[in-house]
């Protein structure tokens, strides 16, 4: 039997997280973005994902190759998608405070913050950037959670006794990610972006191939570890502006495939992954996003649950950590066994698994029982019968690179 590559063995990991299958040809009742010409041109490898056909990886780039680039230069991601949201009104905070964990009374003008959407029983139901917009909160969400998500606001609106418009933004939205970032929008754009800090956002207008020039949204911030923009544009700009980015030497196309290792170095979680409905923000180890006044004053859902395993951390079971393996071996899959080194009891799960380009080792994210969560904790990793060593990690399990002024 043939040995796998770290290329094969990234593909296979995706595969196996997603749960779905690829396609090579166009698949029914499945949506396409803006920009899917522009893939089926680049030779995108198209896949499924969250109801959509998206590029998993380009002809032009291996995942690894393609990783790699992300972490020296810059990667243009189509990230159109997830579901960009718009709430207006005079009582928009005081209603999405009841969904979610952040302090937006104290969200400075232009400011994002990521958050979560909470359950009654504390589970995320889905994780969020919401922007401070002046009249209006800009909310992105995750595509697959989508349709869940714009109908619990709805639900939740409709009792809700107050002036909040809330409706969908249709839009494309493009991340350009990568240490090269900054100087490539900034060519485009009048405002001086070196003093524009990582996570804020603004509205202005780009100045495209050919002299067009489009409005756009333009956020700082990503999911990859690396300093970077999220650009909301028209549908009939997508395009254009993508193959405006791709002229410049330092940029590259880049797909699901190289965006999920990135975010896992990075040690960000995969929706329906590593936080899920039955997860709280507390047990996936993010009670660094539920703001000091929220943790003072609940107020949103599965506020109960959530503060009184802050006050009381011995009721924490389970807590997501970092793994690093330390005796070589395969990434390990979703759903692999964590057992103590020396009795063999089985204390946790993996959750996401890689191989880290830069790390050049398999890492992963697991919930494990409390008393095993300490970093430098060893522990055995069973991957398909075997053992392999590993030790809880802090994460991110690569530094990250945002922009700090």
């Amino acid at each position: 039997m043939l040995k796998a590559t770290s290329a094969q063995l990234i593909f296979c990991r995706f595969a196996n997280a997603t749960g779905r299958r690829f396609f090579s040809a166009p698949a029914q009742n499945l949506k396409r973005t803006a920009l899917y010409p522009l893939h089926v041109e680049l030779q995108g490898k198209i896949v499924e994902f969250g109801g959509w056909e998206m590029p998993l990886q380009y002809a032009s780039d291996s995942i690894i190759n393609s990783h790699i680039h992300t972490r020296q230069k810059a990667s243009l991601f189509d990230v159109s998608h997830m579901a960009q949201l718009r709430l207006s009104g005079k009582d928009r905070i005081k209603f999405l405070e009841q969904l979610v964990v952040a302090d937006l009374q104290e969200l400075p003008l232009g400011s994002s913050k990521l958050s979560v959407f909470t359950n009654q029983k504390g589970g995320i139901i889905d994780d969020t950037m919401i922007t401070n917009s002046g009249d209006f909160l800009f909310v992105v969400v995750n595509a697959g959670c989508a349709e869940k998500d714009i109908a619990h606001i709805s639900n939740s609106l409709s009792s809700f006794k107050g002036d909040v418009k809330f409706e969908r933004i249709d839009k494309s939205l493009l991340a350009l990610q990568g240490p090269s970032a900054e100087k490539v929008v900034q060519a485009l754009v009048k405002e001086d972006l070196s003093k524009m800090p990582f996570m804020t956002s603004k509205e202005t207008k780009l100045t495209v191939h050919g002299g067009t020039i489009i409005p756009v949204r333009i956020s700082r911030c990503g999911y990859t570890g690396e300093d970077g923009f999220e650009i909301s544009v028209d549908h009939n700009h997508a395009i254009q502006l993508a193959k405006t980015l791709l002229k410049h030497g330092d940029v590259k196309p880049a797909g699901l495939g190289p965006r999920d290792t990135l975010r896992l170095e990075a040690g960000l979680c995969l929706y329906g992954h590593d936080i899920e409905q039955h997860t709280t923000p507390v047990e996936a180890s993010l009670s660094w996003v539920i703001g000091k006044r929220r943790k003072e004053q609940g107020g949103f859902l599965g506020a109960d649950k959530i503060l009184s395993q802050i006050k009381n951390p011995s009721t924490v079971t389970t807590k997501r950590i970092g793994l690093s393996l330390t005796s070589g071996g395969p990434p390990p899959r979703e759903g692999a066994t964590i057992h103590d080194k020396d009795s063999e009891k089985e204390i946790g799960k993996i959750t996401s698994g890689t191989f880290s380009p830069i790390l050049k080792q398999a890492i992963a994210m697991a919930y494990i029982d409390t008393p095993y969560s300490k970093i430098g904790s060893q522990v055995n990793i069973k991957v398909r019968g075997k053992n392999y060593g590993a030790a809880v990690t802090k994460m991110p399990f690569v530094p990250t690179s945002y922009k700090k002024i």
